[in-house]
């Protein structure tokens, strides 16, 4: 059976297999599009619903945004920071040589605390040497003594 050789009669009329084809391919299409068109349109409705916000105090908000920034001068801010920049840098070398200062004077310090002690030493060898010196004077003064004792003894008359 053939789609040439088939034929539907309805009532008086009776329609060929081919147009029957065409008929349905048409109505298939047909049918489509309507169905495109209801899923578009209730996607719009969907759109549609949405609540969209009043932007009205947001345009008020940025408008006064942009009125202080121009009040600020924010034109300057780029050779204010420059300059800030270059405090900066000044102020890390000024440190540089500060941290070397400070540890020069921590050397000077160990310096102070060798010489504290070699003082302290010397202190104590002062001490030693004054009770020496002490010592010495009663042993010259016994010498002397004793010299006199040899003179007087060698020559009694004088």
């Amino acid at each position: 059976m053939a789609l040439e050789d088939t034929e539907l009669k309805i009532g008086n009329t009776s329609f060929k297999g081919v147009y029957i084809a065409i008929l349905l391919s048409l109505a298939t299409t047909l049918g489509g599009g309507v169905w495109t068109a209801s899923s578009l349109y209730s996607r719009l409705q969907d759109v549609e619903s949405r609540y969209i916000p009043d932007i009205k105090p947001l345009e008020e908000s940025i408008g006064l945004m942009q009125q202080q920034l121009t009040d600020n001068d924010v034109s300057q801010l780029k050779s204010k920071l420059a300059e800030l920049g270059v405090n900066l840098k000044t102020i890390m070398e000024q440190q540089k040589d500060l941290l070397e200062i400070k540890k020069q004077v921590n050397e000077l310090d160990k310096g102070v605390e060798g010489i504290k002690a070699t003082v302290a030493e010397s202190k104590i060898l002062a001490e030693g040497v004054k009770d020496i010196e002490s010592r010495v004077k009663v042993i010259a003064k016994e010498i002397d003594d004793l010299w006199e004792g040899l003179d007087y003894l060698s020559n009694p008359l004088k």
